[in-house]
């Protein structure tokens, strides 16, 4: 456990601070040890391993270091006085040790704190709002930044703009930036899913009709390229868009002009054409199911949006500008714990920034105003479980633990009296207490490797082919210590 940062140790009873204190010290742990009544706000400023709460004599102390404990929930926490009911909700609580302390189970509490420090990879950046262009693009990876990069250069222009990539990465939103940073950002942006609409209403929605055109159309109505006028038209999903109406549409494209249907009078068309598809239009053109004029007109500049899986590391960013979209319509926050955010880094997202963001207001519903780990997320999205905190001998019984002990001695491989003891020729008539002898055997052992080892104990542990934490697991089994070896 050395080269971590301090354990932190809080305690309002000063015999429990100062066990606790050569307790640590003797397995070379950092720490730092004070009672309730000295914590405040500046104590987080430091690093600390693990948080070790004791026994606090006072509710008021006691509330006060949850609500620390609950604000820097990257800190481990284990409870040594009984506060399971007062911890059980937070992502952070490792589990519970009882006093009197022992190695072993101390040990295995310390090394799950630094498991769920190795989870905690990623924390949740500070999200600057200040660049008005791109405030519903976030992200830092190289794949977004090229992104804004392309924005900036065809914004200006009036181009018109494909862009490609799958369901649920952000077109929309990308075409919105376009359009508001262009010189028709005043102007109106109107959006129209080729997919959605019935392929027999798609020419009326989108040149309009006159009255009695066909049956139902009861009064005049305009469609989206004049509602668009002076604006951007956003043609999403255009590769659902069927061949008949592609020819028409490539004629307003080509004439910057259109009828309504049932109506003889040309109308200019001044709109920008922005398009999106998740489809593969060239494939779609080799099977003559996309006209290959239609596309070179509509992709003169191409943007190509990646999946979530090409720029994970803007999940973190991600999460919480969908948490404040959704904190301002009202909606309670939630707080992602580090090792949460890491397990959804895990996750491939084939629905991308979508599938995040219904995954978030689910989240929102489940568990409003609430701390969400690893365990809360849906089982597909659990990349980090982490399992929970049982000390190791409490689950062995004492046979157990003494036929371990055993095959720790033999792996030992001592030369002289393991040596002697083959050598004997049998039992003596009286017999023997195997037991007995086995055990003087380690003792014996174990004291001329700290002896040779001048008291290391991990030099004394190399020496035996064990473990340290086994070695000094036996030194407390059989009363030895260092200093007694002195």
């Amino acid at each position: 456990m050395q080269g971590l940062a301090k354990t932190l140790v809080i305690d309002d009873d000063p015999n429990h601070r100062h066990d606790l204190s050569v307790i640590l010290g003797f397995m070379g742990e950092s720490h730092q040890v004070i009672s309730g009544s000295e914590v405040d706000s500046t104590l987080w400023e430091n690093e600390w391993s693990a948080c070790l709460l004791g026994q606090i004599s006072t509710g008021k102390s006691l509330s006060r270091i949850l609500d620390y404990l609950r604000i820097h929930h990257h800190i481990p926490v284990i409870a040594l006085s009984h506060h399971d009911n007062e911890l059980s909700g937070f992502p952070n609580y490792v589990g519970s040790l009882e006093l009197p302390l022992t190695y072993s189970p101390l040990i295995d509490a310390l090394r799950h704190c630094q498991e769920y420090l190795g989870k905690r990879a990623f924390q949740v950046p500070h999200l600057s709002r200040k660049n008005t262009l791109f405030r519903s693009m976030v992200g830092r990876s190289e794949a977004i930044s090229q992104i804004r990069h392309l924005i900036e250069q065809v914004a200006a222009t009036d181009a018109s703009v494909l862009i490609l990539g799958e369901s649920g990465t952000g077109k929309e939103v990308v075409a919105r930036n376009i359009h508001y940073h262009s010189s028709r950002g005043k102007g109106p942006f109107v959006p129209v899913n080729c997919g959605a609409i019935p392929p027999d209403l798609l020419e009326s929605e989108l040149f309009g009709h006159e009255k009695g055109a066909f049956t139902g159309a009861i009064s005049t109505r305009k469609g989206r390229f004049e509602l668009a006028e002076g604006g951007t038209l956003f043609l999403d999903e255009i590769g659902d868009m069927p061949m008949s109406m592609q020819v028409k549409l490539l004629r307003v494209l080509q004439e910057r002009c259109f009828e309504r249907v049932g109506g003889s009078g040309t109308i200019k068309a001044n709109v920008r054409i922005v398009a999106a598809t998740h489809r593969n239009l060239e494939d779609m053109i080799k099977q003559n199911l996309f006209r290959e004029d239609l596309y070179y007109r509509l992709n003169v500049f191409p943007i190509e949006m990646p999946a979530l899986r090409e720029r994970i590391e803007d999940t973190p960013l991600l999460l919480q500008e969908l948490l404040a979209r959704m904190e301002a319509e009202g909606a309670k926050p939630i707080y992602f714990t580090p090792r949460a955010i890491t397990s959804l880094m895990e996750h491939n997202w084939p629905g991308n920034i979508r599938e995040l963001a219904n995954l978030v207001e689910r989240l929102i519903i489940l568990y409003p105003g609430e701390m969400v780990d690893v365990n809360h997320l849906p089982m597909k999205y659990r990349y980090s479980d982490m399992p929970s905190f049982q000390p190791e001998n409490s689950l062995l019984t004492l046979e157990e633990q003494e036929r371990g002990a055993l095959a720790d001695m033999f792996a030992c491989e001592p030369t002289v009296a393991v040596d002697d003891m083959v050598s004997m020729s049998g039992l003596p008539p009286e017999g023997l207490n195997l037991k007995e002898m086995l055990a003087d055997l380690e003792v014996d052992m174990i004291r001329q490797a700290l002896e040779a080892q001048t008291g290391v104990v991990a030099r004394a542990a190399d020496m035996l082919g064990m473990r340290r934490t086994t070695l000094v697991e036996k030194m407390r089994k059989y009363g030895l210590s260092k200093e007694a070896l002195r």
